[in-house]
């Protein structure tokens, strides 16, 4: 059940990396702990930027630009109600970063209560 849950969320994720950024990350691994979701997410730049972090000043302007965007995201209400309702909890903060050395991206996302990945009923 929770790997289902995790690759469903992983789903929106790219589906909503997509919408806003034009393309999705190559590949995302999520998992549940407790509160938090957390998204590791490789293949995010695209063509133009890598090759604008051959420079300093490049992967400088890459890494703030994903940054800033990334959480941009996340302040439309659509994006965050999309991932309330799958998760069935609300999203309190959301923390992003990207190494563009690398090409990986984390994101996790803290909900207001622990997801509860088995929807069976205990008795």
């Amino acid at each position: 059940m929770t790997k289902n849950l995790e690759h469903k969320f992983s789903m929106l994720i790219r589906e909503i990396r997509k919408e806003h950024i034009g393309n999705g990350p190559r590949e995302i691994n999520t998992r549940i702990v407790g509160p938090w979701v957390i998204c590791e997410m490789k293949g995010n730049l695209t063509n133009v930027e890598k090759f604008m972090i051959k420079s300093k000043e490049g992967q400088i302007m890459v890494h703030e630009a994903r940054t800033e965007l990334v959480k941009n995201i996340y302040k439309d209400p659509i994006p965050v109600n999309k991932l309330e309702e799958m998760m069935d909890a609300k999203v309190v903060s959301i923390f992003t970063d990207i190494d563009i050395e690398i090409d990986t991206a984390m994101t996790v996302f803290v909900f207001d209560k622990p997801i509860m990945v088995n929807s069976e009923s205990k008795n």
